[in-house]
C-alpha cells in the first residue's frame, strides 16, 4: 500500500469505477473488493475522487503534528500556494494567524520554496548542456517515470520539489524546526515519508479545516497585497513558466496536465520524436487547483485561476538560493515485476472470458482496460479477474436463462408495461398452438391470452398464484401464476398444463358420481326388502333405514 491511502473494503462494492478512471491501472480486485497494488501506484488521487463509496481513505496526520507541537520544537508550517482558491479571500496573514492558535510557530508560503526551484530550473537550461527537461515538482509525475518510463529519467530535472526546497530553507534558518506541509495533493505524504529529514507531516487542506472547525478557529477575510510574489503561480498550469525567465537559446517551453497527457508526452519523447525543451509536466488537471483534496471537491477552475492571479506578484520572492548541490535530487527507478503472458497465455484467458475470435474482443472498457487484450494481462498477473467482464456477465446470465426458459417444463411468458408479448418459451409456444414466436412477439397478450388477469396485476401490483384456468381456444386446463417484474416494467406469467390431472379427477368424480348412484339403487332395493321382512317379522323400519342411510353416505363420503 502507498503511504498515505488506505482502503475500507467494506465500503468497495465491486463497482470497477476505480479501475476505469485509473490512468495507469495499479489497482486489482479479489473477492469482490478493489486493492491498491502499491509498487505501481503514483498517487494521482484519482480513486480517491472517483470512489461513490469513499472506500478509499487519506491517512490522516492532524494527531501526529499535534504531538509534534506539544513536543516543545517550534513547527512551521510550508502553505501550499493553492491555498487561496481553497480558502476564498483569506491572505497568507490570517492564515499565519489561524496556524499559531493551533500552536504552530509560524506558517510560510511555499511558493518561498518555489522561487529557489524555478532559478535552478532557469539555470540548468542555461548552463548546462541538457536536450529535454521535465520539471521534477510533481511527485506523481515523477513516480510515473519511475515506474512506467524508467528510460526518460534522464530527463527529469534532478532538483528538489518547492516543499521540500522551502522545508530545508527553514531548518536552516530556525533550528531544530519541525516542517509541516499544507496542501491539497495526496502523494506529498509519500514524497515527504520517502525523502526522510526534509519535510515531517503533511496535511491536507481538508484536514486542516477540520482542525480549525474542532478549535472552533475562524478564518480572518483579509488579503495584503504583495508584489515579490510570482511564484504564487506555481498551482496553475503554466504556472511554472509563467515565473521562469523561460531564455534559454533554442529550447521550447511548453506545459502539459493530467497523467493521461504526461503518459502520451513521455511516449513521444521515448519514441525520439521530441528535443530541446522544457516540460512542465502536472499529474492533475488543472495542476495543483485540480488536485484530489482541494476541499471544495468541485470543479471551478476559472474562478480558482483567477484567485491566484490576483494574489500572485509580478517578481520573485526576496530569497537566497542556495548552492546548487543543496538544489540536487536523485531518482531511481521502480522495478514494477510484474511478469508478461505470452500469446497462447493471453489466447487461452481470452477464451476463458468467452472471446474465442478478435471479433469476440469489444473492448468496451466496462471493466476499466481499454482492450480485452490488456485484461487479460492483467488477469495473468493476478490484477483482475474473469468476472469482471460486463458483456461475459451478460452473456453468462442470457445463456442461463435461455437455458432454463428452453428446458423449462411450463410455459413461460414475458410482458412489458404495454402488454405487449416480450418473451415466450418452447413449452408455452406448445401449450398455445404457436409455431413461431416471431409471430407474436411485439404484439398485444389479447391475440393469445385473455387479457384481464394481466391488467388486473398491472393495476394492483399484486401476484395471481396458481389460478387453475380453462384455456377454451386452446381445449386445456391451466395452472396459471401472474406476477409482476422488474419493478411493475414488466408483467411474467406461468403456466402449468394441468389437462391430465383435471381429466384425472374428473373421472374419479364421475366413478364417485357412478358409484353413489348403484349405492343409492342398493340400499333402496335392500329397504323394500328389509321392510317386507320386517313386516313380516312386525318389526318396525325405522331403525334399519336410519342404519342404511348411515350406510349410504358412508359410501357416498367414499
Amino acid at each position: 500500500m502507498p503511504h498515505g491511502l488506505t482502503l475500507k473494503k467494506t465500503n468497495c462494492k465491486n463497482c470497477y469505477k476505480c479501475i476505469r478512471h485509473c490512468p495507469v491501472k495499479s489497482i486489482r480486485f479479489s473477492g469482490n473488493q478493489a486493492h491498491i497494488i502499491g509498487n505501481e501506484c503514483i498517487l494521482c488521487g484519482t480513486c480517491f475522487v472517483v470512489c461513490p463509496q469513499n472506500a478509499k481513505q487519506i491517512v490522516d496526520e492532524t494527531e501526529k503534528v499535534k504531538v509534534m507541537i506539544q513536543s516543545g520544537e517550534p513547527v512551521v508550517a510550508s502553505l501550499a500556494p493553492s491555498f487561496i482558491a481553497n480558502y476564498p479571500g483569506v491572505g497568507i496573514e490570517s492564515m499565519r494567524e489561524a496556524l499559531q492558535r493551533l500552536g504552530f510557530r509560524d506558517a510560510e508560503e511555499t511558493a518561498l520554496g518555489a522561487t529557489q526551484v524555478k532559478r535552478e530550473y532557469d539555470r540548468m537550461l542555461r548552463e548546462d548542456d541538457r536536450d529535454i527537461v521535465i520539471s521534477s515538482c510533481c511527485h506523481s509525475v515523477n513516480l510515473l517515470i519511475q515506474k512506467f518510463f524508467p528510460r526518460e529519467l534522464k530527463y527529469l530535472a534532478d532538483v528538489v520539489s518547492p516543499m521540500q526546497a522551502h522545508c530545508q530553507d527553514i531548518k536552516k534558518r530556525i533550528p531544530n524546526a519541525k516542517t509541516v506541509f499544507i496542501g491539497p495533493c495526496l502523494a506529498k505524504k509519500d514524497e515527504a515519508e520517502y525523502y526522510e529529514g526534509i519535510v515531517d507531516a503533511v496535511l491536507t487542506f481538508e484536514e486542516l479545516t477540520s482542525w480549525l472547525r474542532a478549535e472552533k478557529i475562524g478564518l480572518r477575510q483579509d488579503i495584503t497585497p504583495e508584489p515579490n510574489s510570482r511564484t504564487r503561480f506555481f498551482p496553475t498550469t503554466g504556472g511554472i513558466l509563467k515565473t521562469m525567465d523561460c531564455d534559454a537559446p533554442d529550447y521550447t517551453y511548453l506545459a502539459v496536465d493530467g497523467v493521461e497527457n504526461c503518459i502520451a508526452a513521455l511516449k513521444d519523447i521515448e519514441s525520439g520524436r521530441i528535443h530541446h525543451c522544457f516540460i512542465e509536466m502536472s499529474a492533475c488537471k488543472g495542476s495543483c487547483l485540480g488536485g484530489p483534496v482541494m476541499e471544495k471537491n468541485r470543479c471551478s477552475p476559472v474562478q480558482d485561476y483567477l484567485a491566484v492571479s490576483s494574489f500572485a506578484g509580478d517578481s520573485d520572492f526576496e530569497i537566497r538560493q542556495p548552492e546548487n548541490r543543496q538544489m540536487r535530487k536523485f531518482f531511481e527507478p521502480i522495478d514494477l515485476k510484474a511478469a508478461m503472458p505470452s500469446e497462447a497465455e493471453i489466447t487461452e484467458i481470452l477464451r476463458e472470458m468467452g472471446k474465442f475470435k478478435p471479433s469476440q474482443e469489444l473492448n468496451c472498457g466496462s471493466c476499466g482496460y481499454d482492450t480485452c487484450r490488456e485484461k487479460a494481462i492483467a488477469i495473468y498477473q493476478g490484477k483482475a479477474e474473469i468476472s469482471m467482464c460486463l458483456p461475459f456477465l451478460m452473456n453468462k446470465a442470457e445463456n442461463m436463462t435461455d437455458a432454463i426458459s428452453r428446458n423449462s417444463p411450463n410455459g413461460i411468458l414475458m410482458l412489458n408495461d404495454r402488454l405487449e408479448v416480450q418473451q415466450i418459451n418452447p413449452m408455452m409456444m406448445k401449450l398455445l398452438n404457436i409455431h413461431d414466436a416471431g409471430a407474436v412477439l411485439g404484439d398485444q397478450v389479447v391475440r393469445i391470452l385473455d387479457p384481464l388477469p394481466f391488467m388486473k396485476v398491472q393495476k394492483t401490483h399484486r401476484g395471481i398464484f396458481n389460478e387453475r384456468v380453462y384455456l377454451t381456444e386452446y381445449g386445456c386446463y391451466v395452472e396459471q401464476t401472474v406476477v409482476p417484474a422488474e419493478e411493475g416494467r414488466m408483467i411474467l406469467c406461468i403456466m402449468r398444463d394441468v389437462t391430465m390431472e383435471e381429466e384425472t379427477r374428473r373421472e374419479k368424480e364421475e366413478i364417485s358420481r357412478q358409484t353413489v348412484e348403484v349405492a343409492d339403487k342398493v340400499v333402496e332395493k335392500q329397504m323394500r326388502i328389509v321392510q317386507e321382512i320386517a313386516s313380516l317379522l312386525g318389526e318396525t323400519a325405522a331403525e334399519t333405514k336410519i342404519a342404511l342411510s348411515k350406510l349410504k353416505e358412508s359410501i357416498t363420503n367414499e
